[in-house]
């Protein structure tokens, strides 16, 4: 006959404490000739409620959520396990109904072999039956509620450790990887998202080449930063990505951006800034769109870096439902640096006070980068950690940068080169986390 299996619940801490009741389930052929009811009460200095069962079928009516430790004789008659069944399959089964209760196991003396396998099956001690006394059994009780309370927290946190390892893969599959094969721009990116143990925040950022050789660059930015942001986030890149290879750009682009971020927010409080550039395929000029973002950041050979224009810049993604998005003719010349960036960046704090970096503090700080020699992945990595030491610790806020450089003299013998192979351009591998490709891009350091 199969035996029932109750509802389990987590034994409470205090229930394992000296001067707290205690109800203990034993299963044994004869339990009242093992120890007597008033000596352990005596020693543990609790009332201690007894539940004897002499096989498994009344075990399993007795064992309610407020039995606190069991008491297994691995002696048990094995009448209604099978005549084959031995202690440790009935140990076995004692652990299946009772996955969150602490078990003892009882033996003989001359059996310490068995009950060393009983621990290694899953009892949380073991006793000898000629041994057992009240102040012994006490101790063991106490003991063994608390190594199965320890037991099923370190379960707990194997469980929350194998959760957050497979979410980090799924955040990290959904980084974006820059599409710019035949391109001669160069490409790098840092990102921080401002939640603790997390790969994706609510900044997100892409770059794609399309086939008429326009580099079309985006970062956005959803208000927050929490897991529901970071989600749409990822919805409003690949939305971005695959309406840019669709051919859509400008105004037109943008509006149906926020179609979609009007679909899939939770709150109509919810919007997102976002900055698009598309960078002609000669690299000397590029259209630009600002939602509520702030103004990228341009640095040519011999000259300061600076903003660039940012008037003509429409209201951030959800805010107004017919606004418009003019897009802005820049020149870029030749050779170039172009910085896009979240307001993480410019919103640190600088030393205690509540003063903030802003843009021009931000433009300074370049300057004296690029005044260094710095370029490139230096350069951004330069960047940020100096934001961080100006706020004095870790940014609250998302952080997310990339950075497009153009040389003009790599970019002319790179098309000389596509000149005499046919039109063909390199290929940019994906690459892995932390590995810059053959064209300098690189996935976010995790």
């Amino acid at each position: 006959m199969p035996v029932p299996v109750p509802q389990q619940r987590a034994v409470p801490a205090a229930e394992a404490s000296n001067g707290t009741d205690l109800t203990l389930l034993v299963i044994e052929d004869d339990p009242a000739g093992t120890f007597s009811v008033p000596e352990l009460s005596a020693a543990t200095g609790a009332r201690v409620r007894i539940r004897a069962a002499r096989n498994l079928t009344e075990a399993g009516r007795l064992l309610t959520d407020d039995v606190d430790c069991i008491l297994l004789d691995l002696a048990l008659p094995s009448g209604d396990r099978g005549a084959d069944a031995d202690g440790l399959a009935t140990l076995q089964h004692v652990l299946r109904i009772a996955p969150r209760h602490a078990v003892l196991a009882l033996t003989a003396e001359d059996d310490a072999e068995l009950a060393a396998e009983a621990v290694r099956v899953g009892a949380q001690d073991y006793l000898f039956r000629g041994e057992l006394d009240g102040r012994l059994l006490s101790r063991a009780i106490r003991y063994a509620v608390e190594r199965k309370r320890a037991d099923v927290t370190q379960h707990k946190l194997t469980e929350s450790r194998l959760r957050a390892q497979e979410n980090a893969r799924l955040e990290r599959g959904l980084l974006p990887t820059p599409l710019l094969d035949g391109s001669d721009l160069r490409f790098a990116a840092r990102y921080r998202p401002g939640r603790s143990r997390a790969l994706l925040g609510g900044d997100f950022y892409d770059t794609v080449r399309t086939p008429d050789g326009t580099v079309h660059a985006m970062i956005g930015d959803v208000c927050g930063h929490g897991p529901d942001e970071a989600a749409l986030g990822v919805e409003l890149r690949i939305a971005w990505r695959a309406l840019t290879l669709a051919g859509l750009c400008g105004d037109e682009l943008l509006s149906t951006l926020q179609q979609v971020l009007e679909h899939e927010r939770e709150s109509e409080e919810i919007f997102a800034t976002l900055c698009t550039v598309d960078i002609a395929p000669d690299g000397r000029r590029a259209g630009l769109c600002l939602a509520g973002h702030p103004a990228p950041l341009i640095a040519r050979q011999g000259r300061a870096a600076h903003l660039l224009p940012y008037e003509d810049g429409g209201p951030a993604l959800g805010l107004l439902p017919r606004a418009r998005w003019p897009r802005r003719q820049v020149e870029l010349g030749g050779s170039w640096s172009l910085m896009m960036y979240t307001d993480g960046l410019i919103e640190g704090r600088v030393g205690n006070g509540t003063q903030r970096l802003g843009q021009d503090g931000m433009v300074a700080m370049i300057n004296r980068q690029l005044a260094e020699g710095l370029a490139g992945e230096d350069l951004l990595d330069a960047a940020v950690t100096h934001v961080r030491e100006l706020n004095g610790g870790e940014l609250t806020d998302d952080v997310a940068v990339l950075l497009l450089d153009r040389d003009q003299d790599t970019a002319r013998d790179a098309a000389g080169h596509r000149a005499q192979n046919g039109g063909r351009g390199r290929s940019i591998p994906r690459p892995r986390p932390g590995q810059v490709s053959p064209a300098g891009a690189q996935r976010p350091p995790l």
